[in-house]
């Protein structure tokens, strides 16, 4: 072959072979493009994640619970300072709450994501720092819902957070089946907190109540969570009571409250501490919750 022919023979195989390459290269690239994750927050903000997060921060205990019920809680290097569900998430690093998140720390931590409520103050900080943030609202069923299956497209495991939800929904039926037909339509005053914070008819708690039967002296006008003046109470005369253990007889000894009818012929579901944090918690054991409700309702003293 002439040493012009053998030239150009040379050529075009090194050109093939960088052809080839920059094939391979831009397969690559169309994959790593094809791997990453971008959803929209409760916020309405649109977060990019270069690939399925393996360290994750979550600031709000409702979010922890729903990233180790999605089977990713090995991912989790530190959480908000009342994350104490599943066990094993109680030796993890706490880093503050809502309003007083230790931003050096987290940081610290080299989170791919952090989980936090919609209103935490500290996702400015942390994005103008680089570090992604999702903000999740969990007021509703509705909510929890929603964020399930965003942390299903997050996580990559979508499958399992249908399968809980159908779960979840499961639960909600069977607990309605388990609510003696004669509580049906009574009403109840559920108390979250002292100073009298109310579960109202909006909020998680009362769609719960709701979906098994029973009607909330806290309408849907006084908002999710309002506090109530004891004299609104006491006038609602509710049919039943619904509230923590360690606050019964501090109820029972408001000025007052013991004309409370509900509270004279002890239709009360005083709930355990663990208990009443299972039915406080929007998240996967909500289903739970309308089980630990129903089976307290079956014991309570008939209502006339």
């Amino acid at each position: 072959m002439k040493p012009a022919l053998r030239s150009l023979a040379h050529g075009l195989r090194v050109l093939t072979r960088c052809l080839a390459a920059g094939a391979v290269s831009g397969l690559v690239l169309a994959g790593a493009v094809q791997a990453q994750i971008v959803v929209k927050d409760d916020r309405g903000r649109s977060v990019r994640l270069g690939a399925a997060p393996q360290r994750i921060v979550s600031l709000l205990p409702s979010l922890t619970e729903s990233v180790c019920a999605l089977g990713a809680c090995d991912r989790l290097v530190g959480t908000d300072q009342f994350s104490n569900w599943p066990a094993q998430v109680v030796a993890l690093p706490k880093l503050g709450g809502i309003d007083d998140a230790q931003v050096e720390r987290i940081v610290a931590l080299r989170p791919d994501v952090v989980l936090a409520s919609r209103t935490a103050r500290v996702a400015a900080r942390l994005e103008a720092l680089g570090v992604p943030v999702i903000a999740l609202e969990s007021d509703t069923h509705a909510d929890v819902q929603s964020s399930l299956r965003l942390l299903g497209q997050v996580l990559d495991t979508q499958a399992r957070a249908d399968a809980l939800w159908a779960r979840i929904e499961t639960e909600f039926a069977r607990a309605r089946e388990r609510v003696p037909p004669a509580l049906a339509g009574k009403r109840v005053y559920f108390e979250v907190d002292e100073g009298l914070w109310a579960a109202g008819e909006p909020s998680f708690i009362g769609a719960t109540l709701k979906r098994l039967g029973l009607n909330n002296i806290a309408d849907a006008s006084l908002g999710a969570f309002p506090q109530l003046n004891p004299e609104f109470v006491i006038r609602a005369q509710p049919d039943l009571i619904m509230l923590s253990a360690t606050r019964l007889r501090d109820m029972r000894a408001r000025p007052g409250w013991s004309g409370l009818r509900a509270l004279q012929r002890n239709q009360v579901c005083a709930f355990s501490a663990a208990d009443f944090e299972v039915l406080v918690r929007p998240g996967p054991r909500m289903g739970e919750a309308a089980g630990k409700i129903a089976d307290c309702l079956a014991q309570v003293p008939a209502v006339r």
